[in-house]
């Protein structure tokens, strides 16, 4: 488990009638900001503005089929040749990354492989490499260098 020392913020926010919302400028939409929201802000702007990831590589909240199921995805990043490379699942701040939520983006992985897993609370983050198998523990985030290497 590891600490992310996120951006200084810069979000547009607002209120509509006792709601807040922020601007998320990715997808260039407002949002209801929740717990989850700001954790999922947050992350995005940590990996475009500190650890160079390219945003036209990041894909936020899209829907996949888990067998039956319509499921989203919190954040997925794609290597430059457009693979999917890490998969991203944010909780708002008062949840435990449990091991629910690590098992939450393993189903995901299913559908969508990846070679790096990701959970977060905005708190605290917890990274994963896929190697031989197996779950290997990581202590921080792989640079943008990694991918670009594969």
């Amino acid at each position: 488990m590891f600490n992310i020392q996120y951006p200084e913020p810069d979000f547009k926010l607002k209120k509509e009638k006792d709601r807040d919302f922020i601007f998320d400028p990715y997808r260039k939409i407002w949002l209801r900001l929740t717990g989850e929201e700001w954790v999922r802000q947050n992350f995005i702007a940590y990996l475009v503005k500190e650890l160079q990831y390219p945003a036209s590589l990041i894909a936020i909240e899209k829907e996949i089929m888990l067998g039956e199921l319509k499921k989203r995805f919190d954040i997925l990043v794609y290597d430059p040749s457009f693979h999917p490379w890490m998969m991203i699942e944010c909780k708002a701040p008062s949840v435990p990354l449990s091991a629910s939520v690590l098992q939450q983006v393993l189903r995901y992985n299913i559908s969508l492989p990846v070679t790096y897993l990701v959970i977060t609370n905005g708190n605290f983050s917890m990274a994963y490499s896929k190697y031989e198998g197996d779950l290997v523990t990581l202590q921080h985030l792989p640079t943008w260098e990694v991918a670009s290497h594969k």
